[in-house]
């Protein structure tokens, strides 16, 4: 065939195109999205930082604000200065409650801060039924505290009471749990541990869970015991974990305020009347005090300051 031919028989409209690529997202669209992610997460920052501001620094600034003033809430209030620090110095309860607060908090360490590291260790020991152990020792966290409370007061009843009947059918006589100056803060310390273990129970397994299983097998080749396994391995490898809920047990066993309003109300002869219960007392018992309540609170915060101070201190030292 001629190729004239051929040629005549092509097109001679203009050649197409191929179709354009989809143009790539601009800049600005990425910006967008970023911004938008960004303000989503801004907002709920701000929101839980209001929260925070609203229910915990606020109240902080106002009692300190409070400790210098002379008011009952309603009227203008009137400056007086420390007057309600000297108040609250002078009173005959203050050193007793500081001392029944450090005798308390040292109570608790020994039993709260101990006893739920050693259920811990046992708890991590077991094989089987251990998801039903965590539910029972976790359970008394999940009670409203003041059904703890009561069912605690008919433990502790000097007749019926179930320790008393415990005494009883071990030939032991019965005890004046709340009603005896020598065993009153220590039943407070009991119901206290009671009460609020489980979590530290749980914190600690937390814990022991994360310690390589090779560092105990490399203990067990080398003759270590139960107990040497414990000292050389489980308690430097959850150092920063003990650090940490010291402090938490003492921030919280020095503000006690509802065992001894529930079960005591600061007796017998004052042998159970804590800081947090004399602030109480100063406020809502004592014609309304709210000044010396709040001077007395800032002491408090001042001493539970330090001791946050000490522990982040210690527990810088831990990490370097």
């Amino acid at each position: 065939m001629d190729t004239s031919t051929v040629q005549a028989k092509r097109p001679t409209g203009p050649r197409r195109r191929p179709p354009a690529r989809p143009a790539r997202p601009a800049r600005s669209s990425r910006r967008g999205r970023t911004l938008r992610t960004n303000l989503t997460a801004y907002g709920f920052l701000c929101a839980a930082l209001f929260c925070f501001a609203l229910f915990a620094w606020w109240p902080i600034i106002r009692q300190v604000v409070l400790s210098f003033q002379e008011t009952n809430l309603v009227d203008e209030p009137t400056w007086v200065g420390l007057d309600n620090f000297r108040t609250v110095v002078e009173d005959p309860a203050f050193g007793q409650a500081w001392k029944n607060t450090f005798a308390f908090t040292f109570l608790a360490l020994l039993c709260g801060y101990v006893i739920p590291f050693a259920v811990a260790i046992v708890l991590n020991e077991l094989r089987h039924a251990r998801g039903y152990l965590r539910f029972v020792v976790y359970l008394p966290v999940m009670l409203p505290p003041i059904v703890s409370v009561l069912l605690f007061r008919w433990f502790y009843d000097p007749g019926p009471g179930l320790f008393n009947q415990l005494l009883d059918f071990v030939g032991l006589p019965g005890l004046s749990w709340l009603d005896s100056t020598d065993t009153a803060l220590i039943s407070l310390v009991i119901v206290s541990t009671w009460m609020n273990m489980g979590s530290g129970v749980l914190i600690y397994l937390a814990a022991l869970q994360n310690i390589p299983g090779d560092l105990y097998e490399a203990a067990e080749l080398d003759g270590a015991g139960i107990f040497r396994r414990i000292w050389n391995v489980t308690i430097p490898q959850t150092r920063l974990i003990l650090l940490l809920m010291l402090m938490l047990q003492i921030v919280a066993t020095m503000q006690v305020f509802i065992e001894p309003y529930m079960l005591t109300g600061g007796g017998p002869e004052n042998a159970t009347v804590t800081v947090a219960f004399l602030m109480y007392q100063y406020a809502f018992v004592y014609g309304g005090n709210y000044g010396a309540g709040s001077a007395l609170g800032v002491m408090l915060m001042i001493v539970l300051l330090a001791v946050a101070a000490v522990q982040l201190r210690l527990t810088r030292d831990e990490k370097r």
